[in-house]
């Protein structure tokens, strides 16, 4: 069991009036906090995958609310955005069961969040949860395995049960692939040539820290920008990957509207390649060192509620900033190295035109920046 940053958060929020939402991709242990560290009192527990509940829950009324609902002071709605409607029958529970905690869970936004924004308006407290961060992991097992394991968690990832059953990583990964990214996204999404979205699913893995090119995308996919567009927002809100944007300030050369695309969880995005070789043999080291940071980072800054903005840099020159953060107006620039290197220095244009701060993060400081 791994102690989840964010379960301090959510019990504070906890007996307020307000709905409590946490999404995130399946698997990760959204069930599992809510059950385990949080509702350790009596609660009802409704999992809206069992059709019955999906048929009690879709469009009921004050009256069979109450029926369904009884004495209990808290309920919990597992994969709430599996009921139609479902944002109608939360409006109802919160307004008219002033004393009951309601918790809902929901393995992706696709439908939860269009569902929910208009009838809770200002009846929620959400929340987001991903794969084990480093920061719950090296809480769990220390300092000397967690360090023994880097290797390790850049080929394989930080899944939950990829992590409690060593040895068998490789087979746990292709069933989250081939069951969660590929099943539930084209469930959920209605596509109806599913080849179009595995074959974009590798080119972006392909392309991992590198700009994305929707023109060159949709002549290697075989279908128009407009859709690989799509495609891409779909994989988004299925928590499989999440884009960075370009900063641009002041500087005419600067590339202003290119994103780079990365996915939450290095062991998904090697398994989509099929491709778990040794660092040493890799050609992409550099790039998975890069995304387990940045992904790190997005953990951090969402769990600690930072209003912290991330973006990449370059210009037109080919001057690049793996990361740029702006918190209340400040900047800095971050230089990702795997293998260390003496006298590495961000480019002068950018640190001097916005006096921002530098960093350049290693194996040997990476701790600093993945817990904040």
């Amino acid at each position: 069991m791994y102690e989840r940053t964010i379960k301090e958060t959510i019990r504070s929020k906890s007996g307020r009036g307000k709905a409590i939402i946490l999404t995130g991709p399946r698997q990760v242990g959204k069930t599992t906090l809510l059950k385990t560290q949080l509702l350790k009192k009596n609660h009802l527990f409704l999992d809206a995958d069992d059709p019955t509940v999906r048929n009690l829950l879709n469009n009921p009324n004050t009256e069979q609310l109450k029926s369904i609902v009884g004495n209990s002071k808290i309920v919990f709605i597992d994969e709430a955005q599996r009921i139609p409607g479902i944002g109608i029958t939360l409006k109802i529970l919160i307004d008219q069961f002033k004393d009951v905690q309601l918790y809902v869970s929901g393995s992706s936004s696709f439908d939860l969040s269009n569902e929910l924004n208009e009838p809770l308006t200002g009846r929620k407290w959400e929340y987001e949860l991903f794969p084990i961060s480093w920061e719950e992991f090296e809480s769990k097992h220390g300092y000397l395995i967690s360090e023994q394991q880097l290797e390790n968690r850049l080929l394989y990832g930080f899944y939950p049960d990829v992590l409690n059953n060593p040895g068998e990583e490789k087979d746990i990964l292709k069933q989250l692939v081939n069951s969660y990214l590929y099943r539930d996204i084209l469930a959920y999404s209605k596509i109806r040539k599913p080849e179009f979205l595995e074959k974009l699913v590798q080119s972006l893995a392909l392309q991992l820290g590198s700009e994305v090119n929707y023109n060159e995308l949709s002549q290697i996919v075989g279908v128009d920008k407009n859709t690989i567009s799509n495609y891409i927002t779909i994989l988004q809100k299925g928590y499989v990957v999440f884009k960075l944007g370009s900063f641009s300030g002041n500087l005419r050369n600067e590339i202003k509207k290119n994103k780079k695309i990365y996915f939450y969880d290095n062991g998904i995005r090697n398994m989509i390649l099929g491709n778990f070789s040794s660092l040493n043999l890799r050609q992409d080291t550099g790039a998975l060192w890069e995304n387990f940071l940045i992904s790190e980072r997005l953990k951090q800054n969402n769990y600690k509620g930072s209003l912290a903005k991330m973006y990449f840099w370059r210009t037109k020159q080919q001057q690049e900033i793996d990361l740029v953060e702006e918190t209340a107006g400040r900047l800095t620039g971050y230089e990702f190295k795997w293998n260390v290197k003496q006298n590495v220095r961000l480019p002068k244009t950018f640190i001097e035109n916005y006096k921002a701060k530098q960093e350049i993060i290693d194996r040997n400081n990476f701790r600093e920046f993945v817990v904040i």
